[in-house]
């Protein structure tokens, strides 16, 4: 991997907004293919870096999923609940601790057998946050989940065949990017079915 910190300037930095998350206006200069250096000013929202899991039971060849309100989506017309994959922010902790924490306050399952299968930027042209993908075994939960009323959660655990949940990426019923992330990625090192299932509802 070819390191760029020297093609850019960080030139000024403004906190627009400090409510919680941060977000800064940039003015920075980036040295262009062309040798050319260019001025530019963007927005970054800093939320700090998070978290996923998903959870799965591979005897039965299902997938704990959550479902509840979230207020951006439902900004942006988004009229259903919203159905993902377990997943919080880091708050500065281990990421492979916080996502155990995260599994048992949300879905009541404690996951086992955990793999880390990747990192990724979310939206890298507006906001910082990194997520810590993982995937990870669950048997019978040992609590309710529904995650913390006081901060605001009012989370619906749901047990769904690999299928099923493939099919509602089809039809838009799960539209959150890193739940099909690593649905996808479940069906095609966890299940051992093709990508090209997702569209199948009666698939496995």
């Amino acid at each position: 991997m070819r390191d760029i910190s020297d093609r850019v300037r960080i030139e000024d930095i403004e906190i627009l907004s400090d409510d919680h998350y941060v977000l800064r206006k940039y003015t920075f200069s980036w040295r262009r293919a062309d040798g050319a250096w260019q001025r530019t000013v963007r927005q970054a929202f800093d939320r700090g870096n998070g978290c996923a899991i998903l959870l799965f039971n591979r005897a039965k060849r299902t997938v704990v999923l959550t479902r509840q309100f979230r207020l951006p989506a439902f900004l942006n017309g988004q009229r259903e609940l919203m159905i993902e994959a377990a997943a919080g922010m880091l708050d500065g902790t281990d990421p492979l601790a916080r996502i155990v924490e995260e599994a048992k306050e949300e879905t009541g399952y404690a996951p086992k057998n955990i793999v880390k299968v990747f990192e990724a930027f979310m939206s890298p042209g507006a906001m910082t946050e990194k997520l810590h993908f993982y995937i990870g075994e669950c048997d019978a939960p040992e609590g309710a989940g529904g995650g913390i009323a006081g901060e605001g959660e009012d989370i619906e655990v749901l047990e769904l065949p690999i299928g099923e949940a493939l099919a509602m990426i089809a039809d838009g019923r799960i539209c959150d990017a890193k739940t099909i992330m690593l649905l996808q990625y479940a069906q095609l090192h966890v299940f051992g079915g093709p990508v090209g299932a997702i569209g199948n509802p009666s698939a496995p």
